[in-house]
């Protein structure tokens, strides 16, 4: 039974063998009423937590709180890979915009394309001519670069301004893991991108 849980908790992104061993002895020495609110949360999420409608964001409604809010600006939208990037982004308060998550990025060797990501919804939100710029917040990796060079030329039909977060992102990293700082500074320096992946300033 214990080694079920430890295998369970194995399977979690980012917990290895051993982390998982000490978080299930953890479990199990802690209190039954500590056991059981953890237990509760995590049903709690499963039955009341979605995906938003709108963006893909995490959401309790039919719309997260962020396409909710209208003091939020219709006009940008920052593009992320999940539902943890916008999280990370929200840390900075650099944007008040509103956001697109695609659900991840274009990877052949995981069998992931285009057609497998929220592209399609992020196009039918373009449409109707309201939003002006589009920031393509990717990770800064072969496979996030991938997504937003794809997008770039996607879009530029479509007469957006469509820029990218600076370098100060480090390369081959997630944006979740990097600190406000640098994720405020990198979207303060945004780059202006031509459409076919080169870089105009500004």
């Amino acid at each position: 039974m214990l080694q079920d849980l430890i295998d369970e908790l194995g399977r979690l992104p980012g917990v290895g063998p051993k982390s998982a061993q000490r978080i299930a002895f953890h479990i199990l020495q802690a209190e039954p009423t500590d056991v059981r609110r953890l237990a509760h949360a995590l049903l709690e999420v499963k039955d009341k937590v979605r995906f938003c409608a709108v963006c893909g964001n995490v959401a309790q409604e039919e719309r997260c709180n962020i396409c909710r809010d209208p003091r939020r600006d219709t006009t940008v939208i920052c593009v992320v890979e999940e539902p943890k990037d916008v999280v990370a982004i929200e840390r900075t308060r650099e944007f008040r915009g509103k956001y697109h998550v695609l659900g991840g990025a274009i990877s052949p060797i995981e069998g992931v394309g285009p057609d497998d990501l929220r592209i399609r919804e992020l196009l039918a939100r373009l449409a109707d001519g309201e939003v002006t710029e589009l920031i393509l917040a990717t990770d800064p990796n072969l496979e996030g670069e991938a997504t937003a060079a794809y997008l770039a030329r996607m879009i530029k039909p479509m007469g957006l301004k469509v820029t990218r977060l600076a370098s100060e992102l480090p390369g081959g990293g997630d944006l979740e893991y990097a600190d406000e700082i640098t994720l405020g500074r990198a979207f303060e320096g945004r780059r202006l991108l031509s459409g076919l992946g080169e870089v105009n300033s500004q």
